[in-house]
């Protein structure tokens, strides 16, 4: 497997006092995302979940006398997040904890004073150390719920989170959504299970081969909002280049399609649309014996200014 630690040179965002003009670069980002979600063919109802949202920082030019290429008329910073939840407990309760995973989410995010728009100096260890302290506030707000409302009894979710600030993206995970990039045809996963097969397959008691058809395979080591359960996520930085594509999604679809069967859907370049579409037709025809959920994101950057 291709290692996806390389980087790439940036812009310098140190000195703003030493520019002739604002520099744009993360607003110039073309990003086309869409998401699909699917109850399946044999649950009653949708455990899943899925956000996807644009955010940033801008500046629209009402009036100066400063020459227009000194001056464009709006700048801004902009970034990407991508989130993709699926509850568990039963019943209507993995539903009510997806939806509140990601409410919890948003409102920690919209409450944060100050927010990081540019990866430069040291700003990406204080971004996962936010990212670590939200985990942990969503688990204890679903806790707190859980002990107030009886019916919610042992309820749970994965949580699978990108986001990304022009070339940077930082993706966090808890449970065994999943998260691959596809970079010039070759399909890698970014995240690894949660689960008890997996963590035998850790300790070399079974095959990797193995893993996704042992009976433990969907038996979770971390969740959110699990009673007693482990809910710290893995977080890791990737730099994105030009055409990249990324996805994330629920085991409703990597139970039912296999890895080279979503790289080949990928790799054909079509739409974000139209990829998820196809990629939710795959798993319902494979059976869809759960919910299936896809978030693709594909990424061009422009030229070096």
């Amino acid at each position: 497997m291709n290692s996806l630690s390389d980087t790439v040179e940036m812009p310098a965002a140190t000195n703003p006092a030493g520019w002739d003009r604002p520099r744009l670069f993360s607003a110039l980002v073309r990003v086309d995302v869409e998401g699909v979600s699917h109850t399946g063919r044999v649950r009653a109802n949708n455990e899943d979940h899925f956000f996807i949202g644009r955010f940033g920082r801008f500046v629209e030019r009402l009036g100066t006398n400063l020459p227009d290429d000194q001056m464009p008329g709006r700048f801004e910073e902009t970034g990407y997040g991508l989130v993709v939840a699926d509850g568990i407990g039963g019943s209507a309760a993995g539903e009510v904890a997806s939806k509140l995973a990601i409410n919890t989410l948003m409102n920690l995010v919209l409450g944060t004073p100050d927010w990081i728009l540019r990866l430069d100096d040291d700003l990406p260890q204080e971004v996962k150390r936010r990212t670590l302290e939200r985990y942990g506030q969503i688990n204890t707000v679903m806790a707190e719920q859980a002990q107030a409302d009886p019916s919610l009894h042992g309820f749970g979710t994965t949580m699978t989170l990108a986001v990304s600030l022009g070339k940077h993206l930082l993706v966090a995970h808890v449970g065994d959504s999943r998260a691959y990039l596809l970079r010039q045809q070759t399909l890698h996963q970014l995240t690894r299970d949660h689960t008890l097969a997996q963590a035998l397959a850790d300790e070399g008691l079974l095959a990797q081969q193995d893993v996704g058809t042992h009976r433990l395979r969907h038996v979770l080591t971390k969740s959110l909002g699990a009673q007693g359960g482990r809910a710290e996520p893995d977080v890791q930085e990737v730099v994105l280049h030009d055409g990249d594509c990324l996805l994330l999604c629920s085991d409703g679809l990597t139970d039912m399609v296999k890895d080279a069967r979503i790289a080949e859907v990928l790799g054909r370049g079509e739409t974000s649309e139209r990829a998820c579409q196809c990629l939710v037709e795959e798993a319902l025809q494979a059976g869809g014996k759960d919910n299936v959920t896809v978030i693709a994101a594909r990424y061009a950057f422009p030229q070096a200014r």
